[in-house]
């Protein structure tokens, strides 16, 4: 592990084996980059980070992996996005995705392999989630992947729900001459939606004897897939090289609530968003995927990064 500076900040770089990663732990415990040398001497980029990044507004940066938390996606109360109702009933502020991705951490440990970093909460974290927790990011690093692990220990003296997850922007296409129509995606969901703009969710009839999407298929985009038959997602080139695979770390048999979403902004666009979430969007509404973490314990959300 070493430091350098990129873009005007102190970057923390791991090389492990053919893979590199950069990281500012600091600023979000963002993941920027990951890229990997090739046997041929080339180097594919597998995280996108935008070079023309702005770290002043870092948390909407399209680029790395932006930590969702306390509640990953959208929240509601009465149709109006931007607020939850805590467990009192008290409405509250809740930006798209939570706000530990616009948030300060501060480095707890750092070695050759990994790095462990906790939030600093400022007044409009107090204010959207007004508890007493440490809530810490940890990267372990290999030589093709690396496993993230989202942990929140409670302080107070009764339960405070969570319901975290990853936004990784995957670089697409990855192949000289690609297009979006060149790569496939095989999500192994039962069931699939999309969140509308007033909160409402709108089911998706999903094809029963297939779980193989093109990723030009706009069909895709925001889409969140649950009840799923295994605990991860591949994509990749149509015919099954060079594959990534995005797997979700559970000590038990995977809760149907467990959601892995599909966005991009665009066709034009250098990367494609694949996120595995604990679970649905607006959880502290209809509770799926919510956890609620007891008193003095501390939970854990993990998920697995690597190529196939």
């Amino acid at each position: 592990m070493e430091t350098f500076e990129y873009q005007g900040r102190k970057i923390y770089r791991w090389g492990i084996g053919a893979s590199t990663f950069l990281v500012d732990p600091v600023a979000g415990a963002r993941l920027l980059s990951w890229f990997v040398e090739m046997a041929d001497g080339s180097v594919r980029d597998v995280i996108h980070w935008p070079e023309d990044a702005d770290y002043e507004k870092i948390g909407k940066v399209r680029g790395g992996n932006p930590i969702l938390f306390p509640f990953a996606g959208r929240c509601h109360v009465n149709g109006q996005s931007g607020l939850w109702q805590d467990m009192t009933g008290k409405t509250r502020p809740m930006p798209q995705h939570g706000f530990a991705r616009d948030c300060a951490f501060e480095i707890k440990d750092a070695s050759e392999t990994r790095f462990r970093a906790s939030l600093l909460t400022d007044g409009n974290a107090r204010e959207a989630y007004p508890y007493d927790y440490e809530f810490q990011v940890s990267y372990l690093f290999s030589e093709l992947g690396f496993l993230v692990e989202l942990s929140l220990r409670n302080l107070e003296e009764f339960p405070i729900p969570w319901s975290p997850g990853h936004h990784f922007y995957f670089t697409l296409p990855w192949h000289e001459g690609f297009t979006r129509d060149n790569y496939e995606i095989h999500i192994p969901a039962k069931r699939a939606f999309l969140h509308l703009e007033n909160g409402e969710f709108r089911p998706i009839v999903l094809d029963k004897h297939s779980e193989c999407y093109s990723l030009e298929d706009a069909l895709l985009v925001n889409r969140i897939h649950t009840h799923l038959r295994k605990p991860e997602c591949k994509f990749g080139p149509k015919g099954g090289e060079e594959f990534v695979t995005v797997r979700f770390k559970e000590p038990e048999s995977l809760p149907s609530s467990r959601a892995l979403v599909t966005w991009t902004e665009n066709n034009d666009e250098p990367f494609y968003c694949v996120e595995p979430w604990m679970g649905p969007p607006n959880g502290p509404s209809h509770r799926k995927g919510l956890q609620f973490v007891n008193p003095g314990q501390t939970a854990a959300f993990t998920v697995e990064v690597s190529l196939a």
